[in-house]
């Protein structure tokens, strides 16, 4: 084969692509880099990714390529492929973290000396493939030219370490903007900003919570707690005074309300609390992590549809089942692709089961209601909740003047 589809130097494709199919539309003889057979390898490349919108014009000179897309045909921009054949070998994204692990505990290290501590750290681990000291070598001189790592002489040796200094903000504008708005904590890119001379101001957000930010102590101290494994006191804005063990940070996708997943000292029970519940908190003592933590976390949150109920109950069961015909299959994507922890089966070819075990089964009850009209049964080991979903849809009923109903 003369060439491959895939690239590792986009910038060479994107000056093939500018200057023959864009803007120039130059003609092979035109092209005097290398020799034209690169310039036909580059251009089979090329074909075979947007084969369906090239086109060609015939002149004295031969024939010219160039782009032919009518926009009213074609939804998604195809130029985007060109970005999406980059080549890279199973090294190349291990091999960043490796280094950056190796050299940021030594002093500077030879090739060959970072090629031992790699075995090293890959004797214990599956498969007998190992980057030999000419990829190491090969990878750390790319790392001194993008500048993540130093390459310096010690005697007649050539060592690397990790590059100091610190970011310019100026050249993270954008990702500072939008982390200020975006995540957690961001009063913190709020306080970088201020340094820059002109602040970026290219975003606008549809679902802008920007009450969060009263809350950025709060979670300032909850995330610290959690990287120490520290115990965090608190108290809530009903008076209850609260010491627990904090272990991750829930923020709602349709609230922007912020949560801590913990586990309360006394009596080991896991719940979550909003932050903004938080009138005062505190980081405490160490604590010292239950061997089975790991497990219980996985079945807690497995059994948390949302951020409400706690292990010191028993989870429900909860079922619901709907017609969706063959030839309404999206109603079943929709069903698996918003099951969260829940199981979705087909019992026959016009009804599909979801049932899902939760610690609160009343949360899932606003999205069950989504359903309505394709709902043929819906059961719960709490028989109130299902009689709370008959009683909202006979309320919905009288409000909209539904003057039979059958539950």
């Amino acid at each position: 084969m003369a060439y491959s589809e895939l690239i590792k130097d986009f910038g060479r494709i994107r000056s093939y692509l500018r200057s023959f199919y864009v803007y120039g539309f130059q003609h092979r003889d035109d092209f005097t880099r290398k020799s034209a057979r690169s310039y036909d390898n580059e251009r089979r490349r090329i074909e075979s990714w947007l084969g369906g919108y090239l086109a060609f014009r015939q002149d004295e000179n031969g024939r010219r390529m160039f782009f032919s897309v009518d926009s009213r045909q074609v939804p998604r921009n195809p130029l985007y492929r060109a970005f999406k054949t980059k080549s890279f070998t199973g090294w190349d994204i291990a091999l960043h973290f490796y280094f950056l692990e190796i050299l940021k505990r030594s002093e500077p290290l030879s090739a060959a000396a970072i090629t031992d501590r790699l075995s090293e750290m890959l004797a214990g681990l599956p498969g007998d493939e190992e980057p030999d000291e000419s990829t190491v070598r090969k990878k750390l001189k790319e790392y001194a030219g993008l500048g993540l790592v130093v390459q310096k002489k010690r005697g007649r040796e050539t060592v690397y370490e990790l590059a100091g200094g610190s970011p310019n903000p100026e050249n993270w504008r954008e990702a500072l903007a939008f982390f200020s708005e975006v995540l957690p904590l961001g009063v913190i890119g709020s306080f970088i900003q201020d340094r820059l001379e002109e602040p970026c101001d290219v975003f606008r957000f549809k679902h802008h919570y920007i009450l969060n930010a009263l809350d950025s102590e709060v979670i300032f101290w909850i995330l610290r707690a959690i990287r120490e494994k520290r115990l965090i006191s608190f108290v809530t804005t009903d008076g209850h005074e609260i010491e627990v063990l904090p272990f991750k940070l829930y923020v709602g996708t349709q609230t922007g309300r912020q949560y801590v997943l913990a586990e309360t000292r006394k009596r080991g029970r896991l719940f979550f609390q909003r932050a903004d519940f938080i009138e005062k908190i505190a980081v405490g003592d160490f604590y010292q992590e239950s061997p089975d933590l790991e497990q219980r976390l996985e079945y807690f949150q497995e059994r948390s549809w949302g951020v409400t109920g706690s292990n010191t109950e028993q989870p429900e069961r909860i079922e619901m089942i709907i017609e969706a015909g063959p030839a309404e299959f999206f109603v079943v994507q929709r069903l698996l692709r918003e099951k969260r922890s829940g199981k979705v089966e087909q019992i026959d070819d016009c009804h599909w089961r979801f049932s899902a075990e939760v610690w609160d089964p009343m949360e899932l009850l606003p999205w069950l209601r989504s359903f309505i009209g394709r709902i043929t049964d819906i059961r719960c080991t709490r028989d109130w909740v299902v009689t709370r979903f008959y009683r909202d849809f006979a309320d919905l009923s009288r409000m909209y003047g539904v003057r039979r109903y059958d539950f």
